[in-house]
């Protein structure tokens, strides 16, 4: 049985390596965070490096091996979960002294918390027996947060013997991923992000830890994170119907948040939170009702009583304000913050330089970028390592990455077998048939720049962890590229762990000097930029079907607007910051009205 979450938010999944190893940091404080499957090459480094440090067997696990990418998963998996357990009996253990963890497990707690309410009664007492009896009773409740893990239902490509020949399906990427996790021995959750994968998710059939056992617990959760209500039905009934519950719809703002973009068509995260509110509890009884009829068919206890279902947001979140005002208004559960962890060294794992030029970043060096490889919208930084890597490759005439982890690859343009388009094979191929073609000079060079653009995320974003480990040779010459979310302008500065708690809680305040917006008014900003975007690069003659769409996006916009207009009085209680949130809309309806 998975633990209660004491915390109202966790911290997402962060690149390859940023949040690799956060449960290490984190999870004896009873907060729960996100670790990406996609790099085994990465867990299978970290479980060596972990295993040393902490003097537990380690063995490789070879390429050359059967099933080695899940049977890497489960082994890191399996490890993490060994050493989180190790410290958080030890922390149980622990006196209730100032500098103690045991301490800063339940000062870190929200204020809200009946928990954390137990702790400060505790300290009112003077009797030695009542002292120790309440002590006694708080080590009782010490649990740590959830070792949860995502995977990228895109990156699933298929695998292949050395002779050439495919592996069977399950043996691809996701598939792979999945299947270390559910033979691990972690009681968490799975995210599943980037859209459906039905291939994966009948999966899901092969493992018992997904199903109820007698009382109708879960070992394993499935979470599906979501940009819209459609989403979340349309993949919640399919899952339903296989016999499996979605215990969390984890919403994350399309635009608003860090690494891949998926813009929704115009929907704002406002009113998206509305229909959820809406439309909860009618969506949790069609959903129980395939359920439990998928139970009885495959001969499984049926519950009676509708499992909890999880709503919890994420994506741009910045203040306690926020924060509060997600969770009460709207019933969120709970709010995912990923960015400005990414300043916190006790959480993510971060190199000294890309930490500085977090630090120093403004918002102009913060950007929706072209550099993915699956050819979605990127949220990246400029002037990274990774970015220098790939500009003197360029000016040497060699451009592209030598593509070695090839998780990424996606193209058959050139090749039978996929490539990745960041990869020097294909970036050449396609500028030599671009110059075949004798284009103009500012035609060519306008398609060059979008070849070129493409970095190694494979590399780029796990590199990081091996430079502050000191993992393989010369780590301090692996290049890093970072996915912060536009949200890390308005934090300047290295925080611990207790300040940006504290933060979120609103027990202190991180932010910068610089205007920051609400968080609905930066969604909104980066939605009207990216719909003049749309109509920009529309070729005339436009057909009526690219017309229609864009009128719908634009009056989806507007809708999302007048929705904000509406719940002004409910977000903000002062006139001053009321008028001036009608002001910025008023702005941003003149803007759409003009594009």
């Amino acid at each position: 049985m998975q633990p209660t979450r004491l915390h109202t938010f966790h911290i997402p999944v962060m690149g390859l390596a940023f949040s690799i190893d956060t449960p290490l940091k984190v999870a004896r404080y009873g907060i729960s965070s996100v670790l990406s499957l996609s790099d085994d090459t990465l867990l299978e480094q970290m479980r060596e490096y972990y295993s040393r440090l902490n003097e537990e067997p380690f063995t490789p696990i070879g390429t050359d091996q059967e099933d080695f990418r899940a049977r890497r998963v489960t082994a890191y998996l399996n490890l993490l979960d060994k050493l989180v357990l190790a410290q958080t009996e030890n922390l149980r253990r622990q006196p209730f002294t100032p500098e103690s963890d045991l301490t800063k497990y339940f000062t870190l707690l929200p204020d809200t918390s009946p928990v954390k309410a137990q702790y400060l009664q505790m300290l009112q007492l003077s009797n030695p027996e009542e002292i120790k009896q309440a002590e006694d009773a708080l080590r009782a409740m010490v649990q740590p947060g959830a070792i949860d893990v995502n995977i990228m239902t895109k990156l699933d490509k298929t695998n292949y013997r050395k002779n050439g020949e495919p592996l069977p399906p399950e043996y691809s990427d996701a598939l792979a991923a999945l299947r270390g996790f559910a033979n691990s021995s972690v009681a968490a959750s799975v995210v599943f992000s980037a859209g459906m994968n039905m291939r994966l998710y009948a999966y899901l059939d092969q493992f018992a830890d997904f199903q109820p056992d007698a009382a109708g617990n879960f070992r394993k959760k499935v979470i599906i994170k979501v940009s819209d209500y459609r989403s979340a039905l349309v993949q919640g009934k399919i899952l339903a119907k296989k016999g499996i519950w979605v215990s969390e719809f984890r919403i994350e703002s399309g635009l608003n948040c860090g690494g891949h973009a998926f813009a929704t068509d115009g929907y704002l995260l406002g009113p998206i939170l509305e229909e959820f509110k809406q439309n909860r509890q009618s969506l949790q009884k069609e959903l129980f009702g395939m359920y439990q009829s998928a139970l009885t068919q495959k001969g499984l206890p049926v519950a009676s009583v509708v499992p909890d279902q999880r709503v919890t947001v994420q994506g741009g979140i910045g203040t306690a304000a926020e924060q509060n005002f997600l969770i009460e208004y709207y019933g969120v559960e709970a709010t995912g913050w990923g960015t400005p962890f990414l300043l916190v060294p006790e959480a993510t794992t971060i190199d000294a330089d890309t930490l500085e030029k977090l630090v120093q970043a403004r918002a102009e060096d913060l950007y929706l970028s072209p550099i993915s490889p699956l050819g979605v919208p990127f949220n990246a930084l400029r002037n990274t390592s990774s970015e220098e890597v790939k500009e003197y490759r360029i000016g040497r005439d060699r451009p592209g990455s030598p593509c070695t982890k090839k998780y990424l690859v996606s193209n058959t343009e050139f090749t039978e077998t996929p490539i990745c388009t960041a990869s020097r094979k294909y970036q050449k191929l396609k500028l030599n048939q671009l110059q075949a073609l004798d284009l103009p000079v500012a035609e060519y060079q306008e398609k060059a720049q979008k070849v070129l653009a493409k970095e190694c995320l494979c590399d780029g974003l796990a590199n990081a962890a091996l430079q502050v480990l000191q993992i393989g040779r010369k780590p301090e010459n692996r290049p890093v590229a970072i996915c912060p979310g536009p949200n890390l302008a308005y934090f300047s500065g290295v925080f611990s762990l207790a300040q940006m708690v504290d933060h979120i809680y609103g027990r202190t305040n991180l932010l910068n000097q610089t205007h920051r917006p609400h968080l609905f008014l930066n969604e909104l900003k980066m939605y009207l930029d990216y719909f003049r975007n749309l109509v920009a690069e529309q070729v005339p003659p436009v057909t009526d079907k690219q017309q229609k769409y864009l009128q719908a996006f634009r009056q989806n916009l507007l809708q999302g607007i007048s929705y904000y207009e509406e719940i002004i009085p409910q977000i903000f209680t002062g006139k001053a910051e009321q008028e001036q949130m009608q002001a910025q809309l008023n702005q941003s309806k003149e803007q759409l009205l003009l594009t």
